[in-house]
């Protein structure tokens, strides 16, 4: 079938040919075809079904545990999930029949220990549940022992040198707080069982271990806090989480014709569009069907696994997208994030559409973050970062608040650290999304409280108002006391904080960890503070934390902050007020080896010194080794792709000049000399990344990442440079990658 095509004022091409090109303009040709057949009525339509009904339905729930289990066992289970107690293995036979039972009669033939290893990533390991009878039949089988233990290769996955090839015995061991569920095939279903990961000595070698770790910790200190507020019914305090999920969506025929976005996930060239996000014509936006489409199916498969996804909408690039859920305890909140990650990419497939995780898939459009909302709180007392009407009033929120000040304060650096890669420092400080500089927005109603407080004591809160239009047909609305900051990193958002810094390919454990922690050693810090100097009384509760407060504020005020954060004077104002401006990952990393991180996950028993030992030295392995692909694979572009091309077309200009000047014509060199001056900047640059990958080599991560920052991607970008300015120079129907342009806009 042959198409034409338009790019500016004119384009053509052929859906097939010999033309070095014909891989990119058949992908454009199929692109648009895709994009066409939708339209004309491919959509798949599914039966109208109850969503109450559809939700949790792939979930072997509280509910149905109920169903299955004896009263006394499902009595036992619902202590440990809801109040934290620990679990009584004596039951594990009882429910793993049950299990088993109800997984069967859901169509399933196979279990799986899910785990969330150093990569980031999702793990599985299947098993049968069909043991043969030693009658030439074959029943059904599924032990309280296999439910609770199963035994992966711990070496085969980034340890940082906790497991070794000879070394290689890990286990996964069930996680009752996050529930089993379905994942459904087109051939059966298999029976998932959400575990933790750790070594035959017992250090953890996952994502998921460290954050129930460091639930339980904050926990532990948050009970001390509301013990001195005369709260001790012991109801379990949990951290919260809803991790907003941003990501692009682009046709497959793009995706399989660009090498660096299928190994990569990210273009290494590509010249800006015409347009661009400029108009901001996307954001919010109508949604194309084709992708509402997916959107639907996508969330109904969530919906299945439990997952509460509320929100969905246009992002700020074209092409970018964004889904979130509501809160929930944030083992599960971790867990469902994976899943979700997975299932996006898996649907999109099904839509002829690639689901791209990158922070920053295309240069010069706005890269993906992943804001992770955080709170905590308890059955009994609900959110205890709910400040209410009158937050001056409510020295409990207060108290926990300040806190949560002091600990971003502490430990910026660590904070910095959980979300650095090499991936996410292509977006923060991009004016984009957050800066490197950690700070917290606490908007004009807490900001006032708390300059109160440190002048002697609140007495007032800024009231909220109404909003009137102007027009007699709109309602009067309810106005906030204070504005949004989507500049802050770390910004108090009504009820809760919102982390902007996570990247949307990383796993949110990592910031849960670092959050869960810091802020249980702040609570720490403060209940220490108080129960010693009130002496248990609690006339003396009042002034003591007033004081408390007010030394919090002078101490660790300075990270509060309000203002434009994109801006460049907040890089001058930030260094004079003592905070860290880390911007790169190789900046950021060594913080995890600070003495004060060290010590503090120790003490409250989160990770010990191998563990992060551990994960300092995979998260440096995992950044080398993305850069190292990423300059491989630039080289390898520019020599087998855009090279070839550049050089057909200077022949072609070239063989042109000739012909008119031996006709007697007159012919302007200057396209035929700026294509030939970026062809031998483009083998200069490419030598010179060559050089500068070959001078990597170090048994000392930290030297190879400083090298990686410092010298090959500033060279990787000087390949790019010339690259992108030849893309602008070539004939279209030479140039052998899909465009920007059409990338984006072809939906």
């Amino acid at each position: 079938m042959s198409t034409t095509l338009t790019k500016g004022s004119n384009r053509s091409t052929s859906g097939g040919g010999s033309s070095p090109a014909s891989s990119a303009g058949s992908a454009r040709a199929a692109a648009i075809s895709s994009v066409v057949n939708y339209k004309a009525g491919s959509a798949q339509g599914f039966a109208e079904e109850d969503t109450g009904e559809l939700f949790n339905s792939s979930v072997f729930s509280k509910a149905e545990m109920k169903k299955r289990l004896p009263k006394d066992v499902f009595k036992t289970l619902t202590k440990t999930i809801e109040a934290g107690q620990k679990l009584d293995c004596s039951t594990a036979d009882v429910v793993a029949a049950a299990m088993k039972d109800w997984a069967l009669d859901n169509g399933a033939t196979h279990y799986a220990h899910v785990f969330y290893p150093l990569t980031g990533l999702t793990a599985e390991k299947h098993d049968s549940f069909l043991s043969p009878d030693g009658e030439g039949a074959a029943i059904a089988e599924f032990s309280g022992t296999q439910l609770i233990q199963g035994e992966p290769d711990g070496s085969s996955f980034p340890s940082g040198g906790i497991r070794v090839t000879f070394e290689a015995r890990g286990y996964t061991i069930w996680d009752v707080t996050s529930p089993a569920y379905l994942l459904e095939n087109a051939n059966g279903s298999t029976l998932c069982i959400p575990t933790a990961f750790v070594s035959w000595s017992g250090e953890a070698l996952d994502k998921k271990t460290p954050v129930l770790r460091s639930m339980q910790a904050l926990n532990k200190q948050a009970q001390r806090i509301l013990k001195l507020f005369g709260h001790d019914d012991g109801a379990l305090v949990s951290s919260t989480a809803g991790p907003e999920q941003e990501y692009f969506l682009i046709d497959r025929h793009f995706y399989f014709s660009r090498p660096d976005l299928l190994t990569a996930g990210r273009t290494l060239f590509g010249a800006k569009p015409p347009k661009g996000q400029e108009f901001d014509d996307h954001y919010f936006g109508a949604i194309p069907d084709r992708v509402l489409a997916f959107m639907l199916e996508a969330e109904r498969e969530l919906f299945k696994l439990g997952i509460p996804v509320k929100t969905r909408h246009n992002e700020v690039a074209p092409g970018q997208y964004e889904i979130a859920p509501m809160y929930e305890s944030a083992n599960v909140a971790a867990d469902h994030q994976q899943l979700t990650m997975t299932m996006l990419k898996k649907v999109a497939e099904k839509y002829g559409m690639a689901c791209l995780m990158h922070e920053k898939p295309f240069a010069g459009v706005n890269g993906s973050g992943k804001h992770v909302n955080w709170s905590m709180g308890s059955s009994s007392q609900g959110n205890l970062l709910d400040p209410g009407d009158t937050p001056h009033a409510n020295a409990q929120f207060l108290l926990i608040c300040a806190a949560v000040i002091r600990a971003v304060h502490k430990y910026q650096g660590l904070l910095r650290s959980v979300v650095a890669s090499a991936s996410n420092d292509h977006r923060l400080g991009a004016n984009e999304a957050p800066p490197a500089i950690i700070s917290i927005f606490l908007g004009d109603q807490l900001t006032d409280v708390f300059e109160q407080i440190k002048s002697g004591g609140a007495k007032s809160s800024l009231p909220k108002g109404q909003l009137t239009v102007g027009a007699d047909v709109l309602p009067a609305l309810a106005k906030d006391a204070g504005d949004r900051n989507r500049t802050s990193p770390f910004a108090f958002t009504g009820n809760r904080f919102e982390f902007r810094a996570v990247g949307s390919s990383q796993s949110i454990s990592g910031p849960l960890v670092a959050m869960n922690t810091i802020i249980a050693e702040s609570l720490d810090f403060c209940a220490s503070h108080l129960e010693e100097a009130t002496g248990g009384d609690p006339e003396k509760l009042h002034g003591e934390l007033q004081k408390l407060l007010t030394n919090i504020m002078n101490e660790h005020g300075s990270i509060v902050f309000n203002g434009d954060g994109y801006s460049d004077q907040w890089h001058s104002e930030a260094e004079q007020r003592g905070l860290l401006n880390l911007k790169t990952t190789a900046d950021a990393l060594p913080a995890l080896q600070a003495e004060e991180v060290r010590e503090l996950f120790e003490k409250y028993e989160v990770l010990s010194k191998r563990e992060l030992e551990s994960r300092l030295e995979t998260y440096l392995e995992q950044y080398c080794m993305t850069i190292a692909v990423e300059s491989n694979l630039t080289i390898e572009m520019a020599r087998t792709l855009i090279f070839p091309a550049a050089v057909r077309y200077q022949n072609e200009l070239a063989a042109t000049c000739a012909n008119l000047q031996a006709l007697g014509y007159e012919f302007d060199t200057e396209t035929l000399d700026k294509v030939t001056g970026l062809v031998k900047a483009l083998q200069d640059s490419v030598g010179e990344l060559e050089s500068a990958v070959t001078e990597v080599a170090s048994d000392d991560y930290h030297a190879e990442a400083r090298h990686c920052c410092d010298v090959v991607l500033p060279a990787m970008s000087k390949v790019r440079d010339a690259a992108d300015k030849l893309e602008g120079l070539v004939a279209d129907d030479l140039w052998p990658l899909p465009t920007y342009q059409e990338m984006l806009f072809i939906k």
